[in-house]
């Protein structure tokens, strides 16, 4: 069975940095793509904040390009979301979503989300 584990949210000032990582395990082959979402104090919706595609460029929201970088790893089957300059408003719970093979078959899965808290 296919497993996401995500690391490395915490408490940060707003202007710092952390990297999050996702690492898939189970699958038969690296991720084929991943994205993050992130869902905001209050808010119902999780709101996509980048993906990447195997072999592909990442693409971003408005509100974190220059800041985010997400990236991947295949040899680790890990993929990493990057966060410079971090703002109050970067302040949610992160969560990895990969595409990823068991058996051959291609499903998503979620990771189980890691919190991020910015303070100004």
């Amino acid at each position: 069975q296919v497993q996401l584990a995500e690391s490395g949210g915490g408490l940060v000032q707003a202007g710092g940095s952390l990297r999050l990582s996702c690492a898939v395990s189970g699958s038969s082959s690296s991720f084929k793509s991943m994205a993050w979402y992130r869902q905001a104090p209050g808010k119902q919706r999780r709101e996509l904040v980048g993906n990447i595609v195997s072999g592909g460029s990442p693409n971003y929201i408005d509100s974190v390009k220059g800041r985010f970088t997400i990236s991947g790893d295949n040899a680790k089957n890990t993929g990493y979301l990057q966060m410079n300059s971090l703002k109050p408003e970067d302040t949610a719970v992160y969560y990895c979503y990969a595409v990823a093979d068991y058996d051959g078959i291609f499903r998503g899965y979620w990771g189980q989300g890691t919190q991020v808290t910015v303070t100004s």
